[in-house]
C-alpha cells in the first residue's frame, strides 16, 4: 500500500528471553502527516484503545499508526511503546501552546490500537507485549523490512493466533481499482469459528479471489479429511471465554472523510463474515480499521462503491492468505497444525 509501513515484533520461546512466549505487535505507521480513519466494533468482547476519536463527531482528523496486538487487554500497553517511538521522532498531533513556543515540539501521537487474545498460549500467562514491544514493532516500520513485503503467517500480532483450532497469523491482500487507485487489507486472524468448510475442508474465502489466485489450492483427499475429523478439527465453536478476537487494517490511497472511513471498516468487517464461521461471536471481539492516505482525490459515488465491494474482498482474500501462511506450532500447553500441514495434498501443481 503506498504511503504505509508495517512492522512486526514477535514474542516466541524459541527466541525471545521469555520462556512461555507466543505473542506479539504488528504497527501499520501512517504516512508523514498521518491518515484519515475509521473503525468498526462487531465482536461482543473487543479490547481497545482511542478508537472513540475515530468518531467522525470528534476533533482529531488524522492517526500516526495503528496497533494490533496480542496480550488481550494487557496488550494496550504495547501502544505506549509506539507512542514514545513516534514522540522521538517528532511525530503527531501538535499541542504547542503558541507560534512563539520554542524547543522540542510538542507533540501528541494519535495510535488507536486494537487486541487479540493469546494469553498462555506458549505457556506463559504473563509473556504479553508491552511497550518495549511497541517500540520494536514501531521501529520494524521504519527499517528496510517495514516498507517493502509484509511479512505473513506467524509474525507480529499473528504469532500467537488460532482459528478454528490450527493456526492462525498474519495475512494480506490487495488490489488495484479501475481509477488506478489501491485498496489493501491486513488481518490477524484469531477466531473462535473456523476459516475452513468442515465437510469439505475447503477454505470459505477462496471463492473470492482473484481470478487464477487461488488456482493452486485444491479439494483435501478423503484421507486427510477422515484423519482431521477424527481429531476434531477444523473446530467452528467457541473455544471458551474471551479467546479469540480477528482484526484488520484496510487501507486505500483514495482521499475519504472519516464518515467514509468508518463504512469502508464495516465493509472489512463483511469481508470477515464471508472468511469465518461462525463470525462476531460472544468471545470474539472482531475489529476493523479503514485508513484514507489521501494520496489521490476522492471518489465519485461509483468509485466509492467498487472501493467499499473490492476492499471487502481483500479483507476475504487476506484471510486465506493468513491461514495458508501459517505454520504449525507446539508449545508446552498447545499443538496447532496449520492447514497446510493437515490438508497437504491442497497443494496441486498449476496447469
Amino acid at each position: 500500500m503506498p504511503g504505509l509501513r508495517v512492522g512486526h515484533a514477535g514474542m516466541r520461546a524459541a527466541t525471545d528471553d521469555r520462556s512461555g512466549a507466543l505473542t506479539g505487535s504488528t504497527v501499520v505507521l501512517a504516512p508523514p502527516g498521518g491518515a484519515v480513519a475509521g473503525v468498526d466494533v462487531r465482536g461482543a468482547a473487543p479490547g481497545t484503545r482511542e478508537t472513540d476519536l475515530l468518531d467522525p463527531r470528534r476533533m482529531v482528523q488524522r492517526v500516526h499508526a495503528v496497533l494490533l496486538t496480542g496480550g488481550s487487554a494487557y496488550g494496550l500497553a504495547a501502544a505506549d511503546g509506539v507512542m514514545a517511538g513516534l514522540e522521538a521522532d517528532g511525530v503527531g498531533f501538535d499541542v504547542r501552546p503558541g507560534p512563539e513556543h520554542a524547543g522540542p515540539a510538542w507533540v501528541v501521537p494519535i495510535v488507536p490500537a486494537a487486541v487479540v487474545f493469546d494469553l498462555g498460549r506458549g505457556g506463559d500467562f504473563a509473556a504479553r507485549p508491552d511497550a518495549a514491544t511497541g517500540l520494536a514493532a514501531y521501529r520494524a516500520t521504519t527499517g528496510p523490512a517495514g516498507g517493502g513485503a509484509v511479512g505473513q503467517g506467524v509474525v507480529g500480532a499473528g504469532t500467537g493466533a488460532v482459528v478454528g483450532g490450527l493456526k492462525g497469523g498474519i495475512g494480506t491482500a490487495s488490489a488495484v481499482l479501475e481509477s488506478g487507485a489501491v485498496v489493501a487489507a491486513l488481518v490477524v486472524l484469531n477466531a473462535a469459528g473456523s476459516a475452513v468448510h468442515p465437510p469439505t475442508g475447503e477454505l470459505y474465502g477462496a471463492r473470492f479471489g482473484l481470478p487464477g489466485e487461488f488456482a493452486d489450492l485444491g479439494p483435501p483427499d478423503a484421507g486427510e479429511l477422515a484423519a482431521a475429523r477424527d481429531a476434531g478439527l477444523p473446530r467452528g465453536a467457541a473455544m471458551g471465554a474471551l479467546r479469540a478476537t480477528t482484526l484488520s487494517v484496510l487501507a486505500t490511497d483514495l482521499t475519504l472523510s472519516k464518515a467514509e472511513c468508518a463504512v469502508l471498516a464495516a465493509m472489512g468487517a463483511d469481508g470477515l463474515a464471508r472468511a469465518v464461521n461462525p463470525v462476531h461471536t460472544l468471545v470474539d471481539g472482531d475489529t476493523s480499521f479503514a485508513l484514507s492516505t489521501t494520496a489521490r482525490p476522492a471518489p465519485g459515488q461509483a468509485g466509492l462503491h467498487e472501493l467499499l465491494a473490492v476492499g471487502a474482498d481483500c479483507v476475504t482474500r487476506a484471510i486465506v492468505y493468513a491461514v495458508l501462511a501459517a505454520d504449525p506450532v507446539r508449545t508446552p500447553v498447545g499443538d496447532w497444525p496449520s492447514y497446510r500441514s493437515l490438508f497437504p495434498s491442497t497443494v496441486v501443481a498449476r496447469p
